[in-house]
């Protein structure tokens, strides 16, 4: 069996990694080998970058192009060092965002050149592509109730307003309807609900001849 490499994505509070876990549990649960990871982050390297994305040096505002920049070079890390290898030896990889993230916060919402974009992520991902890409979708409504149900400050993304989190889902949903890897899914449902149309989705994917 060849790797299968899945990602989740959405704006914030759709329960991505709720998701995540649910289906990881269940291949597990199947005597599958299953590798969880998240960008940016998963890797040392990356979860350091992740850490500056997240609360910046406190004084400093990001500039576009680096807020890029340092997604990619997570991304570089991560890919050659844990999503293709573990691909390479047969395992289930699910990704909490990857590349698609990029086009739709630095690209749609930072409004980064779409060309500039496309380049960084093939460069930075090794030309390693999602064979499934799961997308959970909610209104920024939504998304802003949940963030503030959560216990904790939120992150320097969390902190953005609706209309950049408008412009994130918009780019979210045009790129649902321009390819076919992805599966989108109504994330205002109880998650057991989203885990079975997930689950079903995977099985008629992956596991049906």
């Amino acid at each position: 069996m060849n790797g299968i490499f899945v990602t989740f994505e959405g704006i914030e509070g759709c329960g991505k990694s709720t998701q995540l876990s649910l289906l990881a549990n269940w291949l597990s649960g199947s005597g599958l080998e299953v590798v969880v990871t998240r960008e940016p982050g998963g890797t040392a390297i990356g979860e350091r970058i992740r850490s500056i994305l997240q609360t910046g040096d406190g004084s400093s505002i990001f500039s576009a192009r680096t807020e890029i920049l340092l997604f990619e070079a997570s991304r570089a890390q991560h890919v050659e060092e844990k999503i293709l290898p573990a691909l390479e030896t047969g395992k289930i990889v699910l990704c909490d965002r990857f590349f698609d993230s990029t086009v739709v916060y630095q690209g749609s919402a930072r409004q980064i050149e779409a060309d500039t974009v496309k380049f960084l992520n093939a460069f930075a991902s090794h030309g390693c592509s999602p064979d499934m890409t799961i997308f959970i979708d909610i209104g920024v409504a939504t998304s802003f109730k949940r963030i503030a149900a959560r216990n904790g400050s939120r992150d320097r993304i969390e902190l953005e307003n609706e209309l950049f989190f408008s412009k994130v889902r918009d780019g979210y949903l045009d790129l649902v309807r321009g390819d076919g890897r992805f599966f989108a899914v109504d994330g205002n449902v109880d998650a057991e609900t989203v885990h079975a149309q997930i689950r079903d989705e995977f099985t008629k994917r992956f596991f049906k001849n």
